[in-house]
């Protein structure tokens, strides 16, 4: 299978004047992806701004936004190598500028745990959202029979005490636990 690499040609740029490109890696995990991926970006000259790493299953997948002096076609070209046995995805695309919140909400932490059953992130994220929440992140595994959420929310003022009630009732339903807190400052 021949190298994988897409890329979203579009350039846009930040305030410095670089491109603000967003680089996806997805594929069986393995040593030094990360090292591989921070330096090709760097001896670009690309800053990472944001960015989320994690293993799923086996599976390596990263998520990052970089400010580079390089296009979206200069990245692929050196992010290129990394795809090229067929093991890694590699995506790269132009962004926008970062938005400000949609509802200048204030930060949550929302967990759950219980036994592993069907829909518990899609009840518990529509609660969520019809309260005019916004998950900011959101980690879910799976341990033996135990299920374990943690979302970091975005909540409307005034929202919490009734989000709670309703929660209540869609974890009494879901036979689960469901604690939602104010963040702390410790949250990136």
């Amino acid at each position: 299978m021949g190298p994988t690499l897409l890329v979203h040609n579009a350039r846009m740029t930040n305030s410095s004047g670089g491109a603000e490109l967003a680089v996806t890696v997805i594929g069986p995990d393995r040593t030094g992806i990360v090292a591989d991926v921070a330096e090709a970006l760097a001896r670009l000259g690309a800053n990472l701004t944001d960015s989320t790493m994690t293993r799923l299953r086996g599976h390596f997948a990263m998520t990052l936004i970089c400010s580079a002096p390089a296009s979206a076609a200069e990245v692929e070209a050196a992010l290129r190598p990394l795809s090229a046995d067929g093991q890694l995805l590699v995506t790269v695309r132009a962004v926008g500028p970062d938005e400000p919140p949609h509802n200048g909400g204030l930060p949550y932490l929302l967990s759950v745990h219980g036994a592993d059953r069907l829909g518990i992130v899609a009840a518990v994220t529509r609660v969520v959202a019809d309260m005019g929440g916004n998950v900011t992140d959101l980690s879910t595994r799976l341990v033996g029979p135990l299920y374990l959420l943690v979302a970091e929310v975005d909540l409307p003022e005034g929202v919490p005490a009734e989000l709670t009630a309703r929660l209540a009732k869609v974890a009494e339903e879901l036979g689960v636990e469901v604690n939602l807190r104010p963040a702390g400052a410790d949250v990136l």
